[in-house]
């Protein structure tokens, strides 16, 4: 594997950062997972900008999204994978020890892996802890992602692959990493940004292609709910099959299949939309 790090390719035992990286010490970074096909970045610009809005969500400085393409680039030419995901972290650099930041330029790493294809269906499970509406990160890409860890290894442990979280007032909000979809009398909902939900890019496209509402739902509308489906830049639309001990069928819903199948059109016309 070659990876981009502060301005050029490096090999992995070379492409190494400060152990005083504030990204590293406290988690003072922010970073985007993009999908590729056959060397390809899909929604490059959408998730530029959204790594724009978390850096100055954080106080970091705007990066510089030329060098970030080239670094995109330069990882996609030398790891020409057939379907992969590309990384792309972005830190608050070197800096002492303790919350404060130093004066060090920020630190920009971008790689690119072989990941596989999701299947059209997966298993998810509740969990009892929330996400906070109100935080000074809340829909932010940040690199603090130690409670995503913390409750999808929860979700694993239950045979799932993703765990789906309420708000602090008990409103549906999203997954440890992807946003959720419920149909309810035929029709297609997802949580506002309010919610604190993450603004994920393929939730972005689902709602503008497939004409979703943004709706305050509450958690237990996950009982109710004819279909749910999960999204995210590797799953794009993946039918839930499973919720908690709740059996939903055994494929993709009607309305499911449709955001699938438009999703599938769309993309595959359009590779930055």
């Amino acid at each position: 594997m070659r990876i981009w790090l502060d301005g050029a390719l490096r090999d992995v035992d070379g492409a190494t950062v400060s152990v005083l990286d504030h990204g590293l010490t406290v988690g003072d970074g922010v970073f985007e997972t993009l999908k590729t096909e056959r060397g390809r970045a899909f929604a490059l610009t959408r998730h530029l900008e959204r790594l724009t809005r978390s850096a100055r969500g954080l106080g970091l400085p705007d990066p510089d999204l030329d060098e970030v393409r080239r670094a995109c680039a330069a990882v996609l030419e030398a790891e020409p994978v057939e379907h992969g995901r590309l990384r792309v972290t972005y830190t608050g650099g070197v800096a002492p020890l303790g919350s404060d930041r130093g004066d060090a330029a920020p630190t920009l790493i971008a790689a690119v892996a072989t990941s596989p294809r999701r299947p059209d269906t997966t298993a998810v499970v509740t969990v009892p802890w929330v996400r906070n509406e109100r935080s000074a990160v809340a829909g932010l890409k940040t690199t603090s992602y130690a409670e995503n860890v913390v409750a999808l290894a929860a979700a694993h442990r239950e045979g799932a692959s993703e765990a789906l979280l309420a708000n602090t007032v008990g409103r549906l909000c999203e997954g440890t990493g992807s946003n959720v979809f419920v149909v309810l009398d035929g029709e297609l909902h997802t949580p506002p940004l309010e919610s604190g939900c993450l603004a994920g890019i393929t939730r972005a496209l689902v709602v503008e292609w497939a004409g979703a509402k943004e709706t305050d739902l509450p958690f237990e509308v996950l009982e109710q709910a004819e279909e749910v489906f999960v999204t995210s830049s590797l799953r794009d639309a993946q039918a839930v099959v499973r919720l908690d001990g709740r059996e939903l069928g055994t494929g993709p819903g009607p309305v499911t299949a449709e955001v699938m199948r438009i999703f599938q059109v769309k993309a595959g016309d359009d590779l930055d939309p």
